[in-house]
């Protein structure tokens, strides 16, 4: 389906003077700096994000209609239409996700620039916990509310901002792709890229799905942990039966699974401790300020973080396991009763030089030895993703920190993320000469997957003029 470009893109109610932003920046070098051009769009970028926040793009059907998705894509397509992109169309990817794409070619000599992001969201959890309604763009003290406002829609608005702002004077080729389906983990965009390789070709990737240290820094991510989800289930008895009458003899499944989930930590410490992964990596980039980790994080006054090393060592160079969810009796409704089943997902987060498929079998093997009292313990895969470093010795990375130097008026910082990207390591194995850049609005105080994310407006307005003075850069340093 190809997207028909539209004088706006959308035709919900827009919040902000819109009668008063550009819609598109003058062409051939009109007066005024970039950062004013970009300052003069930032009330339609506030209005682009209130409707794209609207939209309830959760990629799981079980929660929300799949129409919801699609919705987004479309609006997606025909921003970036307008925007000047080329022949922009929805493609179907192998797990029936829709990725947006378009391309815009690049002038004579000039290399070409892949701009990425993603329009699915995370569901927003307990919405009796947000603030505001969580698909309802909201304004509290400066910053914008609403699921999707940091992830990533906020960096498609950044996008579209620093597209419209240097309107027809775009000195690079364009590649574009907007994926459906990150948060769930499927793998859509990883399998459609590996099986259409033309497609994406560029000589820098810029995937905007990270962001900066903390406000006002620039900052590029250099290493992303990869991820293993698995589902354990422990399984005792054939039904419930009364704890009065049974229980000792009877084996508690539940009391089961918390004795193997808790051995996946050392009980003193709390470092993660899985034989055969590494445990002592160390971190050789910017560090995390302890007490700014705990702020971000939240960490309640007197409670200790857990593991040992430096924040950063414990983030971004060591493996990382999270119990993400126990289905078991509620404590609400619970009755007298042994428990025959239970089962719980485990996340672990793994740092470069660690093979997804080593970890995962490494886990199934912890979580299948420590099964107590020959209970039954049975451990299924979902998604995983391996983890990526990035080479920093290329020219867009040159660009990038002459882009950020001029922002922010510092040079760019280098981070470690958590998170984990599977497709940086598709782009990786499919474009070897091409030199990926992980950027973006989102930094700790966004919040992304939890109640109450937000973006700063001021993050959307310095990256987008980033993303336009790198293009610019960039174009200027390979000719």
């Amino acid at each position: 389906m190809t997207a028909t470009p539209k004088n706006t893109p959308k035709n919900a109610p827009q919040a902000g003077p819109q009668d008063d932003a550009p819609r598109h920046a003058p062409r051939g070098g009109a007066p005024g700096d970039l950062a004013a051009r970009i300052a003069a769009l930032m009330p339609r970028a506030r209005a682009d994000l209130a409707e794209l926040v609207a939209i309830r793009s959760v990629a799981d059907p079980r929660q929300y209609p799949p129409e919801e998705c699609r919705k987004a894509a479309q609006w997606v397509a025909d921003a970036f239409a307008e925007a000047g992109l080329h022949d922009v169309h929805l493609t179907e990817t192998p797990d029936g996700s829709a990725a947006v794409i378009g391309h815009r070619p690049p002038p004579p000599g000039a290399p070409t620039v892949l701009l990425y992001c993603h329009y699915d969201v995370q569901p927003p959890l307990d919405d009796d916990a947000w603030n505001s309604p969580p698909f309802e763009l909201t304004e509290r003290q400066g910053r914008w509310y609403g699921r999707g406002a940091a992830d990533c829609k906020g960096n498609i608005v950044m996008h579209l901002t620093a597209l419209r702002a240097l309107g027809e004077d775009v000195p690079v080729g364009l590649r574009f792709v907007a994926e459906g389906s990150e948060e769930q983990g499927t793998g859509g965009l990883e399998q459609y890229v590996a099986a259409h390789r033309d497609e994406f070709t560029a000589d820098a990737l810029l995937v905007c799905d990270t962001g900066n240290a903390a406000v006002g820094t620039g900052t590029a991510t250099t290493s992303l942990r990869g991820m293993v989800n698995v589902v354990v289930t422990v399984e005792t008895l054939a039904g419930e039966v009364h704890s009065g009458m049974f229980g000792g003899p009877a084996p508690d499944a539940l009391a089961a699974l918390i004795q193997v989930l808790s051995t996946l930590r050392d009980p003193a410490t709390g470092d993660t401790r899985i034989q055969g992964l590494p445990a002592n990596g160390t971190w050789q980039g910017a560090g995390y300020d302890e007490a700014q980790f705990r702020g971000d994080a939240g960490v309640l006054d007197g409670v200790p973080l857990t593991g040992t090393g430096s924040v950063a060592d414990r983030l971004w160079a060591r493996p990382a396991v999270t119990v993400l969810g126990i289905d078991c009796p509620p404590v609400v409704g619970s009755s007298a009763a042994v428990p025959p089943t239970a089962r719980a997902r485990v996340s672990l987060r793994i740092p470069p030089g660690t093979a997804a498929s080593a970890a995962r079998r490494a886990l199934t093997a912890h979580l299948t030895q420590a099964a107590p009292w020959g209970v039954r313990v049975r451990v299924e895969p979902e998604s995983s993703g391996d983890p990526f470093s990035a080479a920093t010795d290329g020219p867009a990375y040159r660009a990038l920190d002459e882009a950020m130097h001029a922002v922010y008026g510092r040079p760019m910082t280098y981070l470690g993320q958590g998170g984990s990207i599977p497709l940086c390591n598709v782009l990786a194995d499919s474009y070897p000469r091409a030199e990926i850049i992980l950027m973006g609005v989102e930094e700790p105080l966004c919040l992304i997957h939890a109640p109450n994310e937000s973006v700063d407006p001021d993050e959307i307005r310095h990256m987008a003029e980033v993303e336009a003075r790198f293009l610019t850069s960039f174009a200027r340093t390979t000719r």
